[in-house]
Parts: structure tokens; C-alpha cells; sequence
């Protein structure tokens, strides 16, 4: 009998060395006479980056929904006779990375929660700051049903809102939803779904991305990314508005604003976290890859022989770094796109290997060269320190870092999940510092005014709370005091 994922597997160079990782990717469908089922399993498969823990489908044929979901990556989950299983119109999907909540079979999505007339499915994309005053909505509105409407959501805020949402005040759910989302805070796509339609939602901010594309037989996708429409043959329409309110049904789409927009969209959504295949606010993230690079060029300018990146993610602004500095761009490591976490543990001799599980250096090409390394960000350090090392080992005369991110500092809670402050490697160390904790010959981070000019947004309209310590919402009840403690600037 062959072993199900545990949804453990990740884009991690070293063992046990988390990066920062999204929360989620969404995906709903309303599609009469199309196979929803299977096109969510694509949208999804276009959406794996932004989560690889869990996975699920929720489809409705207008009387009954049904949901399957279980921990592991989308091709783990999911074989043909699921979904077969999974018949209907309309569809709701969810590929899950833990932010709140551990990563257990119960927490995985979409939810299931009951609704005055039926049921809601649910998927959520980020993070929401106010969960206190939520669970206390719940104690108010479901009083002694708290405990029954949370069994089947686990104990995430996504689970929160599926409870608020079996309020039975209102005669639909769409007016439930309405009330509901003036009084919700923090980063939030919502795409889910009673028996009969669709519904999405984006947050006053708009941290997380969310996009609006047309099937050609008519019907209507909502994704995370615009490469969850491609995969699936639907035409891009518009991205989901700040604020906005979608209802999607057999009349059409319907759109009503709950919240007045305030945009602060994540950078890091730029520099590393969406697709570089996609676009956001209209920005291509591969043009503004690039040109992080190019900036890197000119900001932090060094004499050498080669350009590489840490593949895949670092290899957009190598491009741009090799196009700015005329310094020739060349694949100095090898990245076997295989391997991930397995379920053989590793003996010590490769253990002691570490990153060479993940990627391998092309010795012919770096051998005695002056190599400038490019990659998206620096988190613990570690990866790095063993990137430069094994270049080193394989020969190179020199090795010149450079970060097309500022130095991650401090935490976000709108729905990336990085290691805590005190883990961070550029947190009380400079830049000196941690060029020489990692090994590197020189060490250079593009500054943020040059990372923002390189999205083409208005400083205004995005957070960069990461690089800055500056939130645009305010964090959770139980962060506020640390952060003042550290002298944060708390909103904007």
C-alpha cells in the first residue's frame, strides 16, 4: 500500500530551514455544463507555490456539497475517481500553508459550516488581525453553538468565519456576508460558495492578490493568481477590487462594495511570493524581478566574471543584474526539481550534505571564476552559508552575494509565515555582519526605495512592513506590545 503526502513537503534548500511561505491560494469556479471539479484541481495546480501542506474541493450541484480535501500537494490529494465524485456547477478550492493553526487534516480547506437555508464552503487566503473580537461574535450570535459550529473548521480564523457565517439573522448569505465584512480586520481573499452561488471578497487593503477571469462557455473563475485562468482557458477580466464583494450566479457577476479601498499591496508579493507569470495592479512580477536586479546592478556594483542565481527564485534579477552590469549571465548550480521533504529520513553522510539534496554546483562553469550570486531574500542565513561554501568547495575564486530584497526584519501578520524576529539574520546584525556569518565576499541588499520604483506602485499603495517595521493594519491585540516595546510605527 503506497503512503499518502503529509503535506510536509516544501521548496526548502536545507532540511528543516523554513523560508517565508504564503498562506494560501484560492480558486472557485461557477460553471454550468463544465467539469468544475477538474478545472479547481488545475487552478490549483497553477496555485501549488502558494501552499503545499493541504488541499481540497468543495462542489455543489445546486442541492448537496460535497467537499474533499486531505494534507499533501494537489497531485497527492486528488486522483481521477475524487473527482468524478465531486459533480456539480460550482466549485470552491484551497491549497494550504499553516499561518493559524496547525497543519492537521481539521484545518484543512475549504470549511463546511450551516447556513440558514443550507451550506457554506469556504476557502481564505491571509490572515486576520482581530480574531479576538470575532470569537466573541461567535460566543454573542451562536451562543451555546459555538462549540458545534467550530468542531468541524478546527481552530483557524478561517473556521471563525465559517461559524459567523451560519448566523441566521438574515434570510441569504449574501447578506450575512454583508454585515459580516465591514467588522472584519487584516489581510483577507474569501472565495466560497452556498448550494446555488459563488461568492469572493478582498480586503479594504487588498494585501493578498485576487483576479477575475471569463470562461469561454461563459461561466466565471476567481483565483488567487492570474495562472490559475490561463491553466483552465479562461480570459482575465479585472482583479478583484480592494473592499469589493462579488456574487456570481446563472444572471451574471454582481458586485457591491463593503469596505471604502485603502490599497496596501504585499511587496513581497514581487520579490518572491506570486508567479513570476502573473501580474498584480497591473505590474508584470518578471518585469519587476528583473528590474530589482538591475537596480541590484547599480546599487551594489562589484568586478567579476560571472553572474548566477539561486534557482528558480533568485534567477529573474540574476537576469537583470547580468543585463545591468554587463557581466555575463551563466546556471552555476543545478536544481534537482524533485525533491522535496520524503518520507526516508536521511542518513548522517547526507545530512551533513545538506543543501546538496536540494541543488549541486556546475563545476565546469565556476571553477576559478569571480562569481556574483543573486538570490530573492535572506531569512536564517543558512541557505546562503551553505550555497557559498559548496561554491568555494567546487572552486570559485570568489563569491559575491547579493539580495534583491532590504534585509528582512521584522514579522508580518497579513499572511506570510517567516521564522520569529529573534531568528532573522538581519535582525541587530549589519550588513558586514551577515556577509560574514554567510562566507560570502561581499554582501549587498537593493534598498527599498529601489525594490518599490521596481513594482511601478506608489510607495503609499503597498506594504513593505517586513523590510520596515511599519504597518499599514494594525497587528494582532497580542502583538501590539511587543512591537511598541521595539519602538515599531504602528500604522500609517
Amino acid at each position: 500500500m503506497s503512503r499518502r503526502g503529509d503535506g510536509r513537503l516544501s521548496h526548502d534548500l536545507l532540511p528543516g530551514e523554513k523560508g517565508p511561505q504564503d498562506a494560501c491560494g484560492v480558486f472557485g469556479v461557477f460553471g454550468p455544463g463544465e467539469e468544475v471539479a477538474k478545472l479547481a484541481y488545475f487552478g490549483l495546480y497553477a496555485l501549488q507555490h502558494r501552499g503545499q501542506e493541504s488541499a481540497g474541493i468543495a462542489a455543489s450541484n445546486g442541492e448537496n456539497i460535497l467537499v474533499f480535501k486531505d494534507m499533501g500537494l494537489v497531485s497527492q490529494v486528488f486522483d481521477e475517481g475524487a473527482l468524478e465524485a465531486l459533480q456539480g456547477h460550482i466549485a470552491v478550492g484551497h491549497t494550504r500553508y499553516s499561518t493559524t493553526g496547525a497543519s492537521t487534516w481539521a484545518n484543512a480547506q475549504p470549511t463546511l459550516g450551516p447556513t440558514k437555508h443550507g451550506t457554506v464552503a469556504l476557502g481564505h487566503n491571509g490572515n486576520l488581525t482581530n480574531t479576538e473580537r470575532l470569537l466573541e461574535l461567535v460566543a454573542e450570535r451562536l451562543g451555546g453553538e459555538r462549540r458545534d459550529t467550530m468542531r468541524g473548521g478546527g481552530c483557524t480564523d478561517t473556521a471563525i468565519l465559517t461559524s459567523l457565517l451560519s448566523w441566521d439573522r438574515f434570510d441569504t448569505l449574501e447578506e450575512t456576508a454583508l454585515e459580516l465584512l465591514p467588522q472584519v480586520r487584516g489581510a483577507f481573499c474569501f472565495v466560497f460558495m452556498d448550494e446555488t452561488t459563488l461568492y469572493a471578497a478582498r480586503d479594504a487593503n487588498g494585501v493578498r492578490p485576487l483576479v477575475l477571469g471569463q470562461l469561454a462557455s461563459g461561466g466565471w473563475v476567481v483565483a488567487s493568481e492570474i495562472p490559475a485562468l490561463d491553466i483552465t482557458g479562461a480570459r482575465y477580466v479585472r482583479e478583484v477590487e480592494p473592499g469589493e464583494f462579488l456574487r456570481i450566479d446563472e444572471t451574471g457577476v454582481h458586485s457591491q462594495r463593503f469596505a471604502e479601498p485603502d490599497p496596501k499591496g504585499c511587496i513581497f508579493e514581487y520579490v518572491y511570493l506570486a508567479r513570476p507569470d502573473t501580474s498584480i495592479n497591473g505590474r508584470s512580477v518578471q518585469a519587476s524581478r528583473l528590474e530589482m536586479g538591475r537596480a541590484l546592478a547599480r546599487e551594489h556594483p562589484v568586478e567579476a566574471d560571472l553572474v548566477i542565481p539561486v534557482p528558480e527564485s533568485g534567477t529573474p534579477a540574476a537576469v537583470g543584474y547580468a543585463q545591468a552590469s554587463g557581466i555575463p549571465f551563466a546556471q552555476g548550480l543545478t536544481k534537482n526539481a524533485y525533491v522535496g521533504r520524503t518520507f526516508i529520513q536521511p542518513s548522517q553522510t547526507l545530512r551533513q550534505l545538506g543543501i546538496r539534496l536540494k541543488l549541486n554546483p556546475l563545476r565546469e562553469v565556476i571553477e576559478g571564476k569571480r562569481l556574483i550570486v543573486v538570490d530573492d531574500s535572506i531569512v536564517r542565513g543558512n541557505t546562503q552559508r551553505a550555497i557559498v561554501a559548496m561554491l568555494r568547495e567546487a572552486g570559485a575564486a570568489e563569491v559575491h552575494v547579493r539580495i534583491s530584497s532590504p534585509p528582512v526584519q521584522w514579522p508580518c501578520f497579513y499572511g506570510i509565515d517567516f521564522p520569529t524576529r529573534e531568528e532573522l539574520a538581519a535582525v541587530g546584525h549589519a550588513v558586514d555582519e551577515i556577509r560574514d556569518q554567510i562566507g560570502a565576499d561581499s554582501l549587498g541588499f537593493i534598498s527599498t526605495e529601489g525594490m518599490v520604483t521596481a513594482t511601478e506602485q506608489a510607495v503609499e499603495r503597498l506594504c513593505t512592513a517586513c523590510f520596515t517595521g511599519t504597518y499599514p493594519i494594525e497587528p494582532p491585540v497580542s502583538a501590539r506590545h511587543l512591537l511598541l516595546q521595539q519602538r515599531v510605527e504602528v500604522g500609517s
